[in-house]
């Protein structure tokens, strides 16, 4: 063991003093791309198969240091396989996360290229809230999806398309209890309401509160497998909540709703000309 720990020491040292600036960027990217693989799956189901990888990385390395050759060799040939493994254990977190580094450049052309209507997103956001509010007094459950740079296709697809303007009495109607699109989710794009009664991926998160249920469930896994918001009313309390991310935000009111979605759905130089206006009146 000590000529391996010197034989190892020795080995590191030359490495670091042969190191220029292109070594020293290669580690630092690498040091960003791991730093945020790490916030990614650190509160989802895949932080579990992630420990597990890295423990049985632990136990090859230390099977080489005191040459335990059986335990070496089997580690060593279940690692030579072991990129497609992730691939298949990690499929809905790799989609999710590339779905979402590629629409952050998105994003930020949008926002130099394009005007963003947001006089319209303003109105939209309003006539979201009036009805929020109204299905939240009478405790009428309803689960709402605001597309953003994911393109949500195949969700529509499972619903009925409806094309319209956003209003607050066509939501109302859209989620009363006896209405045929109800029960499912209503995806709204472009500032319109694209698509009611569509199905949503329901959440494997084993952290989710249990007295949380499907329509909870299935808001925040449509915001782990995509960017979009979900805004969600509790049949049972009334109460508004807004997944986000895999997250779930709860206790909403109409003016702290509205607040909230101008942040996610306006653009940043907007919603801070927005704020700042709000400040100034207060």
């Amino acid at each position: 063991m000590k000529e391996w720990i010197t034989s190892n020491a020795t080995f590191i040292w030359q490495q670091l003093t042969d190191m220029g600036f292109t070594d020293i960027l290669d580690i630092a990217l690498l040091s960003i791309i791991l730093f945020y693989a790490y916030g990614f799956i650190r509160e989802r189901r895949a932080g579990k198969l992630a420990l597990g990888i890295v423990l049985l990385f632990i136990i090859m390395v230390l099977s080489d240091i005191f040459n335990m050759y059986v335990t070496r060799y089997l580690l060593q040939n279940i690692f030579q396989v072991g990129i497609i493994v992730i691939i298949v254990l990690f499929q809905p977190e790799l989609r999710s996360a590339l779905e979402k580094i590629g629409g952050e450049p998105i994003r930020s052309i949008r926002g130099i290229g394009e005007q963003k209507d947001n006089a319209e997103t303003l109105i939209m956001i309003r006539e979201v809230c009036d009805a929020m509010e109204d299905l939240a007094e009478e405790k009428t459950g309803a689960l709402l999806v605001f597309e953003r740079t994911t393109k949500l296709g195949d969700i529509v697809k499972t619903g009925t398309v409806i094309n319209a303007d956003v209003s607050s009495f066509l939501l109302k109607n859209i989620f009363f209890n006896k209405a045929p699109l109800h029960d499912g989710a209503t995806i709204i794009s472009n500032n319109r309401i694209h698509s009611s009664g569509c199905f949503l991926p329901l959440s494997l998160n084993e952290n989710i509160m249990k007295d949380l249920g499907t329509r909870h469930r299935a808001g925040i896994g449509m915001s782990e497998n995509s960017d979009a918001v979900v805004v969600i009313v509790s049949e049972e309390t009334g109460t508004i909540s807004i997944a986000v991310d895999g997250k779930l935000s709860r206790g909403f009111d109409k003016k702290t709703l509205s607040a909230q979605l101008e942040s996610l759905l306006l653009s940043d130089n907007i919603y801070k000309k927005i704020k700042n206006r709000k400040n100034m009146k207060k």
